[in-house]
C-alpha cells in the first residue's frame, strides 16, 4: 500500500473529524471457490426514445469490453464455443490456484510442488538489488542459486494465491443508501468496504495466520467481492537472468515486436518453518510449447483498464490528463538520461531502476495517448455508448432512472477542465518519480499533521514512518535538478505572480532555491530524516519546512477539488455500470482492478509496417540483432556468457511468442497456458498496438508478448548450467 496517499486520505479525514465505521462479521470462503451470485434484473422492452448523438459508422466488436474474465463468472459457454474446451469448475480451479500475485505489482505462478515461482526479471529488479551483496552486481551478472541454501530471502516481498471469493455487494451498497451527498456516499461505501475487509481479515487470521482478505471493487462499484488469499511472506530469489538479456533491445524495443528478450526470474516460497512451501497446486511445464493457432490462456492480475466509462471521459483524458503526464515524464527522462547506466555509487542501481520506470511509463502513456488520438477508437466507444442509450430507452423505468446519466457525465468533464491547468504542476507529485528530498518533506508534513490532529492509530503511523524511511538516497545533483524541475512546473501551471510561488521563491531564482535546499537540508538521507521525524518535523528549522508548508496546502486544495470531482464521477460511473449490468449482465467483464483474471486467445502473428510479424522469434534473431545493432545502442549488447554460446545450444529454439490475449499493466509475469493448463509461455509485455486496448479491446494487431518456455529451458540447460532448476520444473511429482 502507498502510505503517502493513505496519509493524505487520513489527514483529510482528521481535518473533517471522520471516524472509522463499525465492522461486521462475514464468513471467509476458502477453496474450492464458492460464489454468491444474484442474476441481473431484466430490462423492460418499450418504445425507443431518441437521444441527441450521432451514430458513428463503426462496427462494434463482440469483445470491445475485453476478455479479462473473473473466476466467479467464468465464460464457460464461450470457451466451449471458441475452443471446444469443456472448462468445468475443476478446470477453472486448477487455473486459479496455480496463479500468484506479487506484492511488487506483478503476476507470477507456481511451477513445482516445492514452492518454485516463475515471473519476469523486470518484476524482480528491486529484489535483485536488495539481495545483492558487497562487491556484487547481480543486475549485470545475473544470479543462480547452486543449492537451496544459496537461495536469498528478499526483504518485504510476498506472494498471494487466491483461494475464494464472496459477493459482498448488497452490504457495501447498503451503507450508501442512508446518506446524502456525493462525497458522503462515496466515503460511506469506502468505509463499509474497509470495515468488511478488516473483519474478514481478522476472522480469517484466527483460522490461519497466512490468510489475507481484500475487498475488490468491480464494475466501477456496481459489484464488490471479498477475495481471500493465502500469503507466502518468505520469498527467496532462485535465479535471475542478466538485465541485458532480460531487457534485450532496451528502450527501443520496449512495447514492440519482433522481440528477443529472456525476461525471466525464479523465486521460491518458504513456509513458516523455513522449508520450501508445499504447493500441490502448480502448473506443469510443456516441453513442446505452443504452435500457431493454438488456444492459449493468460492468468494474472491486470492493474486497470477504462472500458466501461463514457466517451467524454476519454476525451478529457486525451486532451488533458495524458498530455500533461507525457510532458512531465519526458522532462524526467531527459533529466535522468545522463545518469542511466552509471555504476560505482550506492545510488546507481536506484537511478537505473528509476530510469527504467520513467522510460517504460513514458512509452506506455505515449502509446495510450496515440491510441486516443486515433478517431476510430473514440468512434467505437461513442458507438457503444449510443447502443447503451438505445437499449436504455427501450424501458420506461430505466429511462426515468438513467435518462440524464450521460449528460451529467459530459457536464462533469467540463467542470474538470477548470482545474486541469493547476493539476499539471503537481503531475507525479508525491511519487517516487521525483525529488527524494521533497518526497521526504511531504511524508514529514503528513506524519506531523496526523500527530498534531490526534490521530491515534499507531499501526498506520508506524507504517507511514516505515515507508518514509525506506526511500533510497539520490546524489545531490539529481535531487537538485528534480527540485528545480518541480518549481518550474509549478510556475508554468500557476503563473509567476501566483502568491504561493512568490512566497515560495522569496525573491530567489528557482536555481538558487533548489541549490540552497539541497545544501542545507537534513533530508538528504534516511538517518537525518528519522531524527527530524522523532523531534517533530514541522517544528524544526530545516530548509524544507518552509517549502513544503507553502506547497502542501495548495496541493491539498487542488486534491480536495479533484477528489470532489472524482467522487461525483465514481458515483456516475457506478450508475453507468449498474445500467450496463442490468442490460448485459456479466457478458462484459469488469474493468481490470489488480485482481485475478483469465484471458483467452490464440497464438498468431500480425500485419505491421507493410510486412508481417511472425508468431515466434528465435535465438537466431537475437544474435542477428546483436551483430547488427550493438554499435548503435547498448540496448542490443549481450552479456559475456551469451556472446559465444556452446555448440549444444539450439539457435532455432523459439524465444518470444505473440498471442491475442487481453493484457494490461500488472499482467507481467503471468503464465501463458495451453488448454491442458500447462505453461507454454511467460508474459512480459504487450506490443505498442496493445496499449490502446486499455480503452477498447481489439486483437486485430494488438498482441501479448511472452517468453517461450522452450527458450527458458534451452537457456537454463546450456547457458546457465542450471540442472537443479531444470530437473525441478520438468520432473513428474514422483521424481522429486
Amino acid at each position: 500500500m502507498n502510505w503517502l496517499f493513505t496519509g493524505l486520505l487520513l489527514l483529510l479525514m482528521a481535518l473533517a473529524g471522520c471516524a472509522p465505521a463499525a465492522v461486521e462479521v462475514v464468513q471467509v470462503i476458502e477453496q474450492p471457490l464458492v460464489v454468491e451470485e444474484a442474476p441481473p434484473p431484466a430490462a423492460e422492452p418499450v418504445e425507443e426514445v431518441p437521444f441527441g448523438i450521432d451514430r458513428f459508422d463503426v462496427n462494434l466488436g463482440r469483445f470491445d469490453g475485453g476478455k479479462m474474465w473473473t473466476f466467479d463468472n467464468p465464460p464457460v459457454d464461450w470457451f466451449a464455443e471458441a475452443y471446444g474446451i469443456d472448462a468445468d469448475s475443476a478446470w477453472f480451479a486448477k487455473a486459479r490456484l496455480g496463479a500468484l500475485r506479487l506484492s511488487s505489482g506483478c503476476s507470477a505462478s507456481f511451477v513445482s510442488d516445492r514452492g518454485l515461482i516463475l515471473t519476469n526479471h523486470h518484476c524482480t529488479r528491486e529484489s535483485i538489488v536488495e539481495v545483492s551483496r558487497d562487491g556484487e552486481s547481480l543486475m549485470e551478472e545475473g544470479f543462480l542459486a547452486a543449492t537451496g541454501a544459496d537461495e536469498r530471502k528478499v526483504p518485504d516481498l510476498y506472494v498471494e494465491q487466491l483461494l475464494g471469493i464472496t459477493d459482498v455487494t448488497s452490504r457495501v451498497h447498503g451503507a450508501s443508501r442512508i446518506v446524502r451527498g456525493d462525497n458522503e456516499r462515496v466515503q460511506a461505501r469506502r468505509n463499509k468496504a474497509s470495515a468488511i475487509e478488516k473483519e474478514l481479515r481478522e476472522a480469517a487470521a484466527v483460522r490461519d495466520s497466512a490468510l489475507h482478505v481484500e475487498v475488490v471493487e468491480l464494475y466501477s462499484g456496481e459489484r464488490y467481492a471479498a477475495y481471500t488469499y493465502r500469503r507466502y511472506e518468505d520469498v527467496r530469489l532462485v535465479m535471475a537472468s542478466e538485465e541485458q538479456i532480460g531487457f534485450f533491445g532496451g528502450e527501443s524495443d520496449n512495447f514492440t515486436f519482433p522481440r528477443y528478450a529472456l525476461d525471466v526470474a525464479f523465486l521460491r516460497a518458504y513456509d513458516e518453518d523455513g522449508n520450501p512451501a508445499v504447493t500441490p497446486y502448480h502448473y506443469a511445464w510443456s516441453t513442446e510449447g505452443a504452435s500457431v493457432g493454438d488456444a492459449v490462456f493468460l492468468v494474472g492480475n491486470p492493474g486497470s483498464t477504462s472500458r466501461l466509462g463514457s466517451a467524454s471521459q476519454l476525451i478529457f483524458e486525451r486532451d488533458h490528463v495524458l498530455p500533461q503526464q507525457v510532458v512531465a515524464l519526458e522532462r524526467r527522462a531527459e533529466l535522468l538520461r545522463p545518469f542511466a547506466g552509471t555504476a560505482g555509487s550506492d545510488s546507481a542501481d536506484v537511478l537505473n531502476n528509476m530510469w527504467f520506470d520513467v522510460s517504460n511509463t513514458l512509452k506506455s502513456f505515449s502509446g495510450k495517448l496515440s491510441g486516443l488520438r486515433n478517431d476510430t477508437l473514440i468512434a467505437r466507444r461513442s458507438a457503444a455508448e449510443y447502443q447503451v442509450r438505445e437499449d436504455l430507452f427501450k424501458s420506461d423505468s430505466l429511462s426515468v432512472r438513467y435518462g440524464s446519466l450521460f449528460q451529467e457525465l459530459d457536464d462533469l468533464q467540463l467542470s474538470k477542465r477548470a482545474e486541469a491547468g493547476r493539476m499539471a504542476g503537481f503531475a507525479f507529485f508525491g511519487t517516487t518519480l521525483g525529488s527524494r528530498i521533497l518526497l521526504r518533506a511531504l511524508y514529514g508534513y503528513y506524519y506531523a499533521n496526523l500527530q498534531r490532529r490526534g490521530f491515534v492509530d499507531q499501526e498506520v503511523l508506524t507504517d507511514i514512518r516505515k515507508d518514509a524511511l525506506a526511500l533510497d538516497d539520490f546524489p545531490a545533483e539529481v535531487d537538485e535538478s528534480l527540485i528545480k524541475l518541480r518549481l518550474q512546473e509549478l510556475q508554468e501551471a500557476l503563473g509567476a505572480q501566483d502568491p504561493t510561488m512568490r512566497s515560495l521563491l522569496g525573491g530567489l531564482t528557482m536555481d538558487s532555491l533548489a541549490s540552497s535546499i539541497v545544501a542545507t537540508t537534513s533530508l538528504t538521507d534516511s538517518a537525518g530524516f528519522a531524527e527530524l521525524l522523532d523531534q517533530g518535523f514541522l517544528g524544526s528549522d530545516d530548509s524544507t519546512v518552509r517549502v513544503i508548508s507553502a506547497l502542501a496546502p495548495l496541493y491539498f486544495t487542488v486534491q480536495q477539488q479533484v477528489e470532489s470531482f472524482q467522487n461525483r464521477e465514481d458515483l456516475l460511473v457506478a450508475e453507468l455500470a449498474a445500467l450496463r449490468f442490468t442490460l448485459y449482465g456479466t457478458d462484459i467483464p469488469p474493468d481490470a482492478s489488480s485482481s485475478l483474471r483469465i484471458s483467452d486467445g490464440r497464438v498468431d502473428g500480425y500485419a505491421y509496417n507493410g510486412t508481417r510479424a511472425p508468431a515466434f522469434t528465435t535465438f537466431y534473431g537475437l544474435y542477428d540483432h546483436f551483430h547488427a545493432y550493438r554499435d548503435i545502442s547498448r540496448g542490443w549488447d549481450l552479456p559475456e556468457r551469451w556472446r559465444d554460446p556452446p555448440e549444444a545450444f539450439d539457435l532455432s529454439t523459439p524465444l518470444n511468442i505473440v498471442s491475442t490475449n487481453d493484457v494490461a499493466a500488472g499482467n507481467s509475469g503471468s503464465p501463458l497456458l495451453n488448454q491442458h493448463l500447462e505453461i507454454v509461455g511467460l508474459l512480459h509485455d504487450g506490443n505498442i498496438e496493445a496499449l490502446a486496448n486499455v480503452y477498447v479491446f481489439s486483437d486485430r494487431t494488438a498482441r501479448a508478448i511472452s517468453v517461450d518456455v522452450r527458450a527458458i529451458l534451452e537457456s537454463l540447460r546450456h547457458v546457465y548450467g542450471a540442472d537443479r532448476l531444470v530437473q525441478e520444473i520438468i520432473a513428474e511429482p514422483d521424481e522429486l
